[in-house]
């Protein structure tokens, strides 16, 4: 699926636009300030329900408005029948989604449906942050790779609220829940596994090609690998009750990124953070496009940013292979590193029109 239409309100200093994307390469130019990344936010939002810059979806809301609007169309060919993608963010009701005129029950659903994945320069941060964001990273790919994954997801993060709850009211009964948190921690944990050992000999070739330092790529489930889920939530009891929270399971898993036995955010550089980052992206989209047919879009905010030109070229070449939709910004409305665009737009103060 590409994304052939958009329609942005009240997006940060977007106050509104509508374009048509090719199914190649668009290019975004305009200005520091414009608002060329608060475009791509909105892509984004349209397939994960959350920005790729803040975890507050509010923040996103332009300065005075009380809501902000982003529709947009996705088709597998202009003859197909594709499908329409609407979210909502309000000040009062928070996030809400719709897939073809239906609310959507849970986020999540966006992915299955428009599958969209960002480089910017921020991307080091996916191996400087804490471990939410590589979870996020992982569960992407995931998402579309194992069938029934989303249910087990879905059905953890009910149960683990549920346990919370309880533990902070000081309910002794808290434990009910252990049972649907095992049963659906344990799926979550086996497709976790299986997605990534897919993906890392891909990451490995990727990130020789860009010239990564070498890097090794592991899973921490979130409990002792020596112990089961069941046997971790009852040993971590005493604790549990202690922080009023669960402190065992998938939802503090971590995608572990080492250099000779050391976390790699201790040991790289943040350009090279950022080329191990870009190869983990990268070989995602490849993984989904040549092994399971799913051709995500994707967004590239300032491609050329922090890259050393034999580097850079190394990036261009890997992305040209890609047969997919490019969303690329750049400052100048002359970006050909990618080869001639085939939709030009232009930002200023604003405002977004087609060149």
């Amino acid at each position: 699926m590409s994304l052939a239409t958009l329609r942005v309100e009240s997006l940060r200093c977007l106050q509104s636009a509508e374009l048509a994307f090719s199914p190649r390469i668009n290019v975004v130019s305009g200005p520091n300030g414009a608002g060329k990344t608060s475009l791509l936010e909105g892509i984004f939002l349209l397939g994960r329900g959350r920005s790729f810059r803040t975890r507050n979806n509010e923040r996103l809301i332009r300065h005075g408005d009380a809501l902000l609007r982003v529709v947009g169309r996705v088709e597998r060919d202009p003859a197909a029948r594709g499908h329409q993608l609407g979210v909502e963010v309000s000040r009062t009701e928070g996030t809400r989604a719709r897939i073809d005129g239906a609310f959507a029950e849970s986020l999540a659903e966006l992915s299955q449906v428009f599958a969209v994945q960002v480089i910017d320069p921020e991307i080091h941060k996916l191996l400087e942050d804490g471990p939410q964001r590589r979870r996020r990273w992982l569960d992407w790919l995931v998402f579309h790779v194992e069938p029934g994954f989303v249910e087990h997801w879905l059905r953890y993060t009910r149960a683990i609220r549920q346990r919370n709850a309880a533990l902070r009211q000081g309910a002794v009964a808290f434990e009910a829940w252990d049972p649907e948190l095992v049963r659906h921690g344990e799926a979550i944990t086996a497709a976790r596994r299986r997605a990534l050992e897919r993906l890392i000999p891909r990451w490995h070739e990727l990130g020789r090609e860009l010239g990564t330092v070498e890097l090794t790529l592991g899973y921490g489930q979130g409990w002792s690998q020596e112990s089961s889920l069941a046997a971790a939530l009852q040993d971590s009891r005493g604790r549990d009750q202690e922080r009023q929270m669960t402190c065992a399971g998938p939802h503090r898993a971590d995608v572990l990124l080492r250099v000779d036995g050391r976390a790699a955010r201790e040991v790289l550089s943040r350009g090279q953070q950022k080329l191990a980052a870009v190869a983990m992206m990268l070989s995602q989209v490849e993984l989904l496009q040549e092994e399971y047919g799913i051709v995500p879009t994707l967004l590239l905010d300032d491609p050329a940013a922090e890259l050393d030109p034999v580097r850079l070229a190394a990036f261009l070449r890997r992305v040209q292979k890609l047969d997919c939709q490019l969303i690329v910004t750049a400052i100048q409305n002359n970006f050909s590193l990618l080869g001639e665009p085939d939709r030009l737009f232009h930002v200023e103060r604003g405002r977004v029109g087609q060149l």
